[in-house]
Parts: structure tokens; C-alpha cells; sequence
């Protein structure tokens, strides 16, 4: 079994009798298949194989990156927003109305699997009446530009939608609802994964409100602030505030059971297996490292140096193994990159030409998206700075402008793997060499 490859995941949950999947199936009169994520096309088939069987009781819709679009037997994968981009379209838009429709068609025997993964909050849009797509749009790429969390994010759309925050499972009107999950979060928070279209929603039209006045998104009396967030926004989330619309639901029937069936420890501990098997001791800093890019590049170059100098956390050849999601503040102009692609090359400038010296870097998005690019992420190592070197160009420049892509694509670092199907955030690969046993 891969770690995160969806179909496996899928199959291991089908068949663990603790979860009770195969008698919900064996009682329910139909089997609505909804969802939304950029593992929803592989989580989908892996439902369709598991339940090969049930094929003729199974209908379903399922918001999926286009390219990921395939026919399937029983489930329709709607293409809800094109390649190249993470922002809510009118497609998705669309799909999410069908899947709404579906979930209050249920009959008191029905049954309903839902397949969340991350981008599931891109891909499942359907904006509130009164704000348009365009205007969600907007103050979503305001919160991301600012560096804004996924979870504050998720706190502001989900109070803009009419779907997220629990709502998809308001609108279910059978007997039962098994969420599946693939998590893209650090803590794997269920009101946070594809912000929580089944789960209770702990945050209030007052905490959205307080993340826009948090980074200066709207004009606060007595504290300043630009209104840089279109006013249709502010307006739904004051009248939130004010009990004049209803709030997300906070709590939710014991007939809707979420599950996380794959996360980024299940990655790292995998990958940990395969660097152990290759002879290098494993330090393993786990799946909940967030904050500045920069910062936390900083802190791994200074293991690095630790590890050479002292033999801590452990004597090279070391694998230096960590996971979670790091955010970008970016430069007023700004170049092209990722999180995954800044963080090597962060990391390869507060090293230098010594500090590279038998050191790998490699950092990339496990769905092969990283920013605005065709790129996953990037790798390095003492050969990039010399290559550097022999065209003019200085890693600095290019990382002081987050311009990491065209630096990587200069060099010869990016990875592409095109999209992977699943997504349970970043890894983050350093090898430390022991340089007696390196041959060049």
C-alpha cells in the first residue's frame, strides 16, 4: 500500500470492521456519492472497486480538478475548476448546486459517502446570496497574499458559503452520512479539511470578521485598516454578527460519522521506512511544522549545520524528515513560486556553497501543486549554487523577490509530477552525507 495513494486508503477503510462501513451499505436503499477534492477522482474509483456489487444503487457527483475528469460507472467526476488555478469558479459553482440537490433528494434509507480531500474548499464554492463568486474570489487571494492560515481562511469562507461549515450535511435528509477523508491539515481538524462540508463548525461570523481586521482587510473605528475587502462581504458578515442570517451548525446528528483515512504522518512514517532502508538514521520532526517559510527554513539549515558539527539531533548520513505546511508573505512585486520552492531556497541561501557541501534539499507538495505553478516543488544541492554561479545570478535576489520558480528553473531544480491525485501537504527530504563515504 502507498501511503496516500487514495484507492488504497479507500479499500483499507472498507475493510475495517471497527468503521461499520460494509453494514451501512448493506442496509441503504441508495448510495449517494458526493464530494469534492483533488483526491476526489482516485477516492471515487476506489469506492467504485470496493463497492463493485452495489454498482446498480450507487449514483453520485464529485467536484474534481479537471484534469482528474475520467468517466466512471456510477459516480459522475465534474470538472469544477480548470488547471493551473485553486481559485472557486462558476463551474464549481454549479457542481456544488448538483451536489446539494442530491444530498436533500435522500430518501429515510439512503445512504450518503462523502469523499473530502484537500482543495476541497476551491473546488466545493457556492457563495452565500448576496456575495458573488468574484467577491469571494477577491478576499480569498487578499487573506492568501497575506499570509493568512488555511484555517483563517477557512473561517472566512465557510461563512460565505452555502455548503461549507457543516452545511453539506444540513442539507442531507437520509438516514446516514460516511465521510471519508484524505486530510490536507495540519491536526487533521475535521471543521477544517475542505472546510468542513460534514463537520460542526466551531467558528462564528464574529471570528470571520476578526481575521479580516486581524490583517488589515477592513476599516475597523479606532483601529484604521483599508476597505480592500469588497463591501457585499462585509455587509453578509455584519448582519452574521448581528443574528440577522443564520450561523454554520454547531453540532450535527450521530447519523453523519466523519473518518481520516490518510494524513501527512502516515507519509512521513512511510517515507521514514524507505530512508531507513537506504542506511540513513531517520529524524523524523513530524507533520505539524507551520509558520514563515523563511523562518522555518532557517531552523532545518541550522539542524543541518548541527548535525555536521555535533552529530545532533544525529550523526550524518542523516535524513532530516518533517511535514505540515509552511505559509509565504509576499513581496509587494513579487516573482513566481510556492511555499515548497521558497523553502529550498531559503534554505540554500542561509547554508551557502560550505554548508551545501554532500547536503540534498528537496521540499514538495504532495498533490504536485506548489503555488501558481506547473511545479510541485524544488531540490538542491551544492552543484545548484555552482550553476548559479556560472550564469550571474544570486539565490538571494531571487528569494528576496519570491521568486524562487525562475531561480529553480534556471538551475535545473523544480519538480514536476504533475498532480498526483491526493494531497496530504508537504514533505520536506533533507540528506546529510557522511563525507568520508562520498565519492564525487
Amino acid at each position: 500500500m502507498i501511503a496516500a495513494r487514495p484507492q488504497d486508503l479507500v479499500r483499507a477503510a472498507f475493510s475495517n470492521p471497527a468503521l461499520r462501513l460494509r453494514e451501512e451499505v448493506a442496509r441503504a436503499r441508495r448510495i449517494l456519492v458526493v464530494g469534492a477534492g483533488k483526491a476526489g477522482a482516485a477516492m471515487s474509483a476506489g469506492v467504485e472497486e470496493v463497492l463493485a456489487d452495489s454498482l446498480g444503487r450507487m449514483e453520485g457527483i464529485v467536484n474534481v480538478p479537471a484534469e482528474c475528469v475520467h468517466k466512471l460507472r456510477a459516480i459522475k467526476l465534474h470538472a469544477a475548476r480548470p488547471a493551473g488555478t485553486n481559485q472557486p469558479t462558476a463551474e464549481g459553482v454549479a457542481g456544488t448546486l448538483e451536489i446539494l440537490k442530491l444530498a436533500a433528494s435522500a430518501g429515510p434509507e439512503d445512504l450518503a459517502i462523502c469523499l473530502l480531500s484537500g482543495g476541497g474548499s476551491a473546488l466545493f464554492p457556492a457563495p452565500v446570496t448576496g456575495v458573488t463568486l468574484e467577491e469571494k474570489q477577491r478576499v480569498t487571494q487578499l487573506l492568501h497574499a497575506c499570509g493568512a492560515t488555511i484555517n483563517e481562511m477557512n473561517t472566512v469562507r465557510k461563512h460565505l458559503s452555502r455548503s461549507k461549515g457543516g452545511q453539506l450535511a444540513r442539507a442531507f435528509t437520509g438516514r446516514a452520512m460516511i465521510t471519508l477523508i484524505i486530510s490536507d491539515v495540519i491536526g487533521d481538524p475535521l471543521d477544517v479539511i475542505a472546510s468542513g462540508p460534514t463537520s460542526p463548525d466551531p467558528t462564528t461570523f464574529r471570528d470571520a470578521l476578526a481575521v479580516l481586521e486581524k490583517y488589515r482587510l477592513i476599516t475597523v473605528p479606532g483601529k484604521g485598516g483599508e476597505e480592500r475587502v469588497p463591501p457585499g462581504i462585509v455587509h453578509y458578515l455584519a448582519e452574521g454578527v448581528e443574528g440577522r442570517v443564520p450561523e454554520t451548525p454547531k453540532r450535527l446528528p450521530e447519523s453523519i460519522r466523519n473518518f481520516v483515512i490518510g494524513n501527512n504522518s502516515k507519509s512521513l512514517t512511510a517515507a521514514q521506512r524507505c530512508a531507513e532502508a537506504l542506511g540513513y538514521r531517520v529524524v523524523n520532526l513530524g507533520a505539524y511544522v507551520d509558520g514563515e517559510t523563511r523562518q522555518v527554513a532557517g531552523v532545518m539549515a541550522g539542524l543541518v549545520r548541527s548535525t555536521r558539527m555535533d552529530g545532533w539531533p544525529a550523526p550524518a548520513p542523516v535524513c532530516l524528515l518533517s511535514g505540515g505546511e509552511t505559509t509565504v508573505t509576499l513581496a509587494d512585486s513579487h516573482g513566481l513560486g510556492g511555499r515548497n520552492q521558497e523553502f529550498v531556497l531559503a534554505a540554500l541561501v542561509k547554508l551557502g556553497q560550505e554548508g551545501m557541501q554532500d547536503v540534498l534539499l528537496l521540499s514538495g507538495g504532495t498533490d504536485g501543486e506548489d503555488g501558481p505553478t506547473d511545479a510541485a516543488g524544488a531540490s538542491a544541492d551544492a552543484d545548484t549554487i555552482a550553476r548559479a554561479e556560472n550564469q550571474g545570478i544570486l539565490p538571494a535576489d531571487y528569494l528576496s523577490r519570491n521568486d524562487a520558480y525562475h531561480f529553480f528553473e534556471a538551475t535545473g531544480g523544480l519538480l514536476k509530477t504533475g498532480l498526483t491525485q491526493t494531497n496530504v501537504m508537504d514533505v520536506r527530504v533533507i540528506l546529510v552525507a557522511s563525507r568520508q563515504t562520498v565519492s564525487k
